[in-house]
């Protein structure tokens, strides 16, 4: 009885584990949630705004899936993302929505799951070292058959059907291994890639800023994460929350950083801060 009371009192004597700090940004950007689609992954999404907290959030399109309403075993998670925002709106904190392909039209939106502000096609954001970048969605720069709403709304459904016959085909035993859902994910990744071979979206797109007369492009859509200046301005893409589970932040010096949203921390050597990107 003694040694289980001693017991008893050095567990209770253990400090309380503690919470990791949470990381100030001046601005995230964050796209391609796609929240209730199959593939979404919104307790990854809200485990990443719980422990990263911005001035702005500035959500770069596909942050609903008018394809596929939310189920019950999704809606809690993804209602608890979209509160969330709301929260850190009412706070103070700006939200800035753009409105991306997958989005439903926004009076459509039921009360509970719109965003408190209103949607825009473009924005132009001013970073803290006074660099001027316009964010869009990015489907805006894809021929008009692929951005046609039949072939969207097609797409959604095929990666859905795609991801329930893998987890149907998985051995049981493997249903909750993060290994294999890495290659899921990694599959997909490939043949987005495949079907975006050339990136000459990234030149469209530079392309537009160029025409803006802004110093780069901010966008999404495409799911292929990026941060360079190969074209003579700065291209970033956000990546997305299906598959790579990333984003973008500025700091508070105007710096722009890829971040991994598994992780909770910066990609290591694919960051590029924005003096790199200036000296590349």
């Amino acid at each position: 009885m003694e040694k289980i009371q001693e017991l008893k009192e050095s567990v209770l004597s253990e400090p309380a584990p503690k919470k990791a700090p949470v990381r100030r940004h001046r601005s995230l950007f964050l796209s391609d949630l796609h929240l209730g689609a199959i593939g979404a992954r919104a307790d990854l999404v809200l485990r990443f705004l719980e422990q990263n907290r911005a001035d702005t959030y500035m959500l770069v399109g596909d942050i609903l899936d008018a394809g596929v309403p939310f189920s019950l075993g999704r809606a809690a998670a993804c209602d608890a993302v979209v509160e969330h925002l709301r929260r850190r709106h009412s706070e103070g904190a700006k939200l800035i929505y753009l409105i991306g392909n997958h989005d439903p039209e926004p009076s459509l939106v039921p009360s509970g799951r719109r965003l408190p502000v209103e949607a825009r096609d473009e924005v132009v954001h001013v970073a803290a070292d006074g660099r001027r970048y316009l964010v869009v969605h990015g489907h805006h720069q894809d021929r008009a058959f692929i951005r046609s709403h039949l072939l969207t709304r097609i797409g959604t459904y095929l990666e859905g059907f795609a991801r329930l016959l893998c987890a149907v085909a998985m051995p049981r035993e493997e249903h909750r291994s993060p290994t294999w859902g890495g290659k899921i994910d990694s599959a997909f990744a490939a043949v987005n890639a495949a079907l975006h071979l050339g990136r000459g979206h990234e030149r469209r797109l530079v392309d537009l800023a160029r025409q803006r007369d802004v110093d780069g492009v901010i966008c999404g859509h495409y799911h292929m994460a990026g941060l360079h200046d190969r074209y003579g301005l700065l291209y970033a893409n956000c990546g997305d929350w299906v598959t790579s589970m990333t984003c973008l932040s500025e700091d508070y010096n105007g710096r722009l950083h890829l971040i991994d949203g598994r992780a909770m921390s910066t990609f290591g050597a694919g960051l590029l801060t924005e003096a790199q990107v200036a000296h590349a």
